[in-house]
């Protein structure tokens, strides 16, 4: 799954190459990366990143470093003081790689953090090398076109017409953002009359509010701040037991905000909430959005991925009437991070966003066709990451990746399972994605949380995994739940079950510690 399963390739060293005569540095370490000469200095610094992280991977020996985080920090201090050199690459990259948490190891199942395919490494290791900047033409002449394609492919795969457009991102945070931006300028500026684009807001614009479920990500709250309406301008809808937001409950804040005088500016779905991989009912949002004219945006980041099953994909039913939508790729489509995709059902959405630099995308340049994306993102400088998504689609295919993710769902039941068949542990919901939540179940319930959280850290501190802590929505104690997040499709059934019982173990121990 990663270049770290590639077998290790042991070289000379590069200290070897002779140096340039003009740096003192090796050929190698100072040629350009463009060209022809760039490619043959790439080969030997390439064999010796192999060759180290295999190195550092022998190091580690397992999920995560062991030790605590000041051990840790201290080695990285120690070596990075070293006197640099031409082993510095290999050096720090064995560090690194010692020091990192492994997402291909069966035992690191935290968070929604993917083992990227060898494939999607090596593509983005093309476009590291050849360092296009998606923001004119003149930078980016393939890529740009190649954006807009792979774009495409995926917004008829969520469902939307030949009137969408869209861009890529960092991730969910930066989409939701533009998703509420859109949201803002449209509906504020319908309301008040004004192209807000141009403008900034009116002196006294009508109380704006965001509707997010209480499992909503942190991102929308932030995104409110960020756009001048502060975060009290999102409110929180109660969800059910599965953290599913309650469409009954949206239906009554919406009809109570308007009562107060007060714009409905956006509704936030969570399709995949972090903890639970929850879904909210996307058809009955898109419905209480339109009827009160307030903007419907779907935050897919992590539940975009059932797009590739079909098997899973039906759980995204009114994914096509959202307004925009926040999808990653770094998560379920097991690409380096970072690929974020950010889609609106109609490009005149993004009419806020459109800027006219001289010295990037003249008028007369456009209209010659040397099209810019300038227009399309909060960033200006900005690399191809459309590019690695076109190789893994183009190898693997919808078809292909979506094996991958119904191999993935299968782990996460069998784990429930496994949990459910423990009688120390306490499943939380049955997964929806690939990820579920349970918790040790001490003999003094009072110190449920305190185990939970223990139990987590030692296993860390002896590198034997990596388990997710989150906290169910309410208040006061019992809410500490420990989650396993399931994104490495060679992991096996069996894995996983001997994962639930190092839990169930580490609960234990942590229990019976003074």
């Amino acid at each position: 799954m990663t270049a770290n399963d590639a077998p290790p390739h042991r070289t000379t060293g590069i200290t070897a190459v002779p140096t340039d005569g003009v740096t003192g540095m090796s050929a190698s370490a100072s040629a350009l990366s463009g060209g022809v000469s760039g490619a043959a200095a790439l080969e030997p610094l390439v064999r010796a990143v192999l060759d180290a992280l295999a190195e550092g991977a022998a190091r580690r020996g397992g999920p995560i470093p062991a030790g605590t985080p000041q051990e840790l920090a201290a080695r990285v201090a120690r070596v990075f003081a070293e006197p640099g050199g031409e082993d510095a690459l290999h050096r720090l990259t064995a560090l690194v790689a010692a020091g990192s948490a492994d997402p291909a190891d069966p035992a690191c199942a935290a968070h929604l953090h993917c083992p990227p395919l060898a494939v999607a490494v090596a593509a983005d290791l093309a476009i590291s090398a050849l360092n296009p900047s998606q923001d004119s033409w003149d930078q980016a002449p393939a890529t740009t076109a190649l954006e807009t394609l792979v774009l495409g492919e995926l917004a008829a795969m969520a469902g939307y017409p030949s009137t969408a457009a869209g861009v890529l991102t960092s991730g969910g945070t930066e989409s939701n953002l533009m998703g509420l931006m859109l949201a803002r300028d449209r509906v504020l500026g319908r309301a008040t009359g004004r192209r807000i684009e141009h403008h900034g807001l009116p002196a006294s614009p009508p109380q704006a509010r965001i509707f997010a479920s209480a499992a909503a990500h942190f991102s929308v709250r932030r995104a409110a701040a960020l756009l001048g309406l502060g975060e009290d301008a999102v409110v929180t809808v109660p969800v059910d037991r599965e953290l599913r937001m309650k469409p009954e409950a949206l239906a009554g804040v919406l009809r109570e905000c308007v009562r107060r005088g007060e714009l409905p500016m956006a509704v936030v779905a969570t399709a995949g909430t972090t903890d639970t991989g929850a879904i909210d009912p996307l058809e009955a949002c898109a419905s209480l959005a339109a009827e009160h004219g307030a903007w419907c945006h779907v935050d897919a980041a992590y539940g975009g991925g059932a797009l590739l099953s079909d098997r899973l994909a039906p759980l995204l039913a009114g994914l096509g009437r959202a307004d925009s939508v926040s999808l990653d790729w770094h998560k379920l489509g097991w690409q380096p991070a970072a690929a974020g995709v950010f889609l609106v059902r109609q490009a005149e959405s993004y009419a806020s966003l459109a800027r006219r630099a001289a010295y990037l995308n003249p008028a007369d340049d456009e209209e010659a066709g040397y099209t810019s994306l300038l227009g399309l993102s909060l960033r200006t400088t900005r690399r191809p990451d459309a590019f690695k998504i076109a190789v893994t689609l183009g190898v693997l295919g919808r078809d292909g990746l979506g094996r991958l993710v119904d191999a993935c769902h299968a782990l996460a039941r069998a784990g429930a399972a496994a949990v459910r068949a423990h009688p120390r542990l306490e499943l939380h919901a049955d997964p929806v994605l690939t990820a579920f939540l349970f918790r040790y179940v001490p003999a003094d319930p009072a110190r449920a949380d305190r185990v939970n959280a223990g139990l987590r850290r030692r296993l860390l501190r002896e590198a034997r995994a990596v388990v997710g802590r989150t906290e169910l929505p309410g208040e006061g104690p019992g809410r500490v739940r420990l989650k396993l997040t399931l994104l490495n499709p060679h992991t096996t059934a069996a894995e996983v079950e001997r994962l639930v019982h190092l839990v169930a173990a580490a609960g234990q121990a942590e229990e019976e510690a003074p």
